[in-house]
């Protein structure tokens, strides 16, 4: 997947510090995404879940203090792919998140293209065993 394929996907930033919000964002609009948010926390972020079309998701594993696993919980109810940017590693994350893109902060825009691939492939693979096209 190239930055031509992410061109107008609606991206919900979840990400509690604005300097690194920022740059997400930045990213993001050189991939061509729509952006959603940013959301810096829990209620926001599932606000945003319930009231936007999303197709991808990069999530803050702590907002100020607070994990995000209930927005985690939420995006994969939807069906929406997800990616958690974290400066801990996948070593923090919940067993049945393990499988979970993760993106090491501080992070280059090729991670994050990389990450958001990998993310929305697995999506759609996933939507290939179910038999949807």
């Amino acid at each position: 997947m190239s930055k031509r394929d992410l061109s107008n996907r609606k991206v919900l930033i979840v990400e509690d510090e604005m300097m690194i919000a920022m740059l997400i964002e930045d990213m993001l609009d050189e991939f061509g995404c729509e952006l959603v948010g940013p959301a810096t926390s829990v209620p926001r972020a599932l606000d945003l879940i319930g009231k936007e079309q999303i197709e991808v998701a990069v999530l803050d594993l702590n907002l100020d203090g607070q994990d995000t696993y209930a927005i985690a919980d939420a995006l994969q109810r939807k069906k929406v792919p997800f990616i958690f940017a974290t400066g801990y590693g996948s070593t923090g994350l919940r067993k049945e998140y393990g499988a979970q893109p993760v993106l090491q902060k501080p992070f280059q825009t090729k991670d994050l293209e990389t990450a958001l691939a990998q993310a929305l492939a697995g999506s759609n693979a996933a939507a290939g065993d179910d038999g949807i096209n």
